[in-house]
């Protein structure tokens, strides 16, 4: 790789160890993609997982935890500092709610001990897969490097910022140095469309777009789809879902949405110089296709977790949850989670909506969720979700049975605890 003399000088270690382990990792990282140079980034966000304190090595502190899992490195790095704004990305579980999600008080101290190592390196402890609730919200052509799969397609398909999927090492390490590898969606020319999706049948609610991403992910994988369609007004949720599910299905990190996305004004200037490899239709056969596969595992309909947020709720999602709940509870047995980045809880509590809510039964939890925390309620067997991030993986990582629909559908659900929900045309 052909290094500048600023990044040759933090390779040497003149900016210090951290800094050097940091460069060390990257070079290794960007010889590995055949990358030629770096490019300078203006924010990074990461996250190591740990699910609990069984899976912290009891005989590590928590700077060789972060030098061996955040920088690849051997060599303890004491008191690494961030050169650029830095955002921790979701945890294994909310420390105020951790007895809920079945979580030991070693997991609680654990958690907090780091948090105060993590925010001594100068991080921005946003705890949430959905940075731009939380003020990183890039813009058009600026350099990233990001974690959480929704987060990249949203970033590179939403925002027009540029960023590959990172891992933790290379997240970190670009913390500390403000570089990244050039390759991949950092190079204009692998931001042009691949595939072309006629969307044949309305696409109107955050379940649609659920439906969606999670079918057009599943075709293409990680390939670019353009999706040619109808405006139906659209909003910022419905595209943070469609992110989620088009990743979660596949592995989309990259989309165009001519005149939505920042890239794509046409069909034609999504593709750029290159033509479609192959095209396909999204209509009635296939959403109802894509509906079956997200609801697959679920063997009833009687309810006994309802979990929405995922990725984190914005102000108005919370806001319809709060109005769809006004005088109404939870059923008894039945628990309902939603999350929120921690910095909308607040928003929350200040406007008045998060107190009748947790009244309600509903508990509003921030950090993590029940993805990133392999966790559910104790003796949980059935969730009800809006998420197809969260059907998709949830049976995986837990075990449990999941149904997929709309919000107002799981709402309905954790009231009577019954499901009710089906497949709308």
């Amino acid at each position: 790789m052909r290094l500048t003399d600023q990044e040759k000088a933090m390779l040497d270690g003149q900016e210090g160890l951290a800094v050097q382990k940091a460069m060390e990792m990257l070079v290794r990282y960007g010889t590995a993609l055949g990358a030629e140079r770096f490019v300078e980034v203006s924010n990074a966000m990461g996250a190591y997982q740990l699910e609990s304190v069984a899976d912290w090595p009891c005989d590590k502190s928590i700077p060789s935890i972060f030098s061996q899992l955040g920088l690849d490195s051997d060599e303890i790095v004491a008191e690494p500092r961030v050169k650029i704004p830095s955002y921790y990305n979701q945890a294994y579980m909310d420390p105020y709610y951790y007895e809920v999600q079945c979580r030991t008080k070693a997991d609680f101290d654990l958690f907090m001990e780091h948090e105060e190592f993590m925010a001594r390196t100068g991080m921005n402890l946003i705890y949430s897969c959905t940075p731009y609730l939380c003020g990183n919200l890039p813009v058009k052509g600026e350099h990233v490097a990001w974690m959480e799969s929704s987060a990249i397609a949203y970033a590179n398909g939403v925002l027009g910022a540029r960023t590959n999927t990172e891992g933790c090492e290379s997240a970190y390490s670009a913390m500390l140095t403000g570089r990244t590898p050039y390759w991949g969606y950092h190079i204009t020319e692998n931001r042009y469309g691949t595939h072309l999706v006629e969307v044949e049948c309305d696409i109107k609610t955050e379940e649609d777009w659920g439906l969606l991403g999670y079918y057009v992910g599943g075709i293409v994988q990680e390939k670019i789809p353009v999706l040619k369609m109808k405006n139906q007004g659209l909003t910022s949720d419905m595209l943070k879902h469609f992110s989620a599910a088009a990743a979660s299905g596949g592995g989309v990190e990259m989309f165009h949405i001519p005149g939505i996305t920042p890239e794509a004004y046409t069909v034609e200037a999504a593709f750029g110089p290159k033509k479609p490899v192959d095209s396909f239709k999204f209509g009635k056969e296939e959403k109802r296709l894509a509906y079956e596969k997200l609801n697959v595992t679920a063997k009833g309909d009687q309810v006994d977790f309802i979990m929405l947020g995922c990725p984190h709720y914005s102000v108005n999602q919370l806001w319809h949850v709060y109005d769809k709940m006004k005088g109404k509870k939870v059923k008894d047995g039945i628990e309902f989670w939603v999350f929120v980045p921690r910095q909308i809880r607040f928003l929350a509590e200040r406007s008045g909506i998060l107190q009748p809510l947790l009244d309600a039964g509903v508990k509003v939890m921030s950090d993590g969720c029940p993805c990133m925390g392999r966790t559910r309620p104790k003796g949980s067997n059935l969730v009800a979700t809006d998420s197809a991030k969260q059907a998709h993986y949830l049976p995986n990582f837990t075990g449990i049975q999941a149904l997929y629909g709309s919000t107002e559908e799981c709402i309905h659900a954790a009231i009577t605890g019954k499901w009710e929900g089906h497949l709308k045309y």
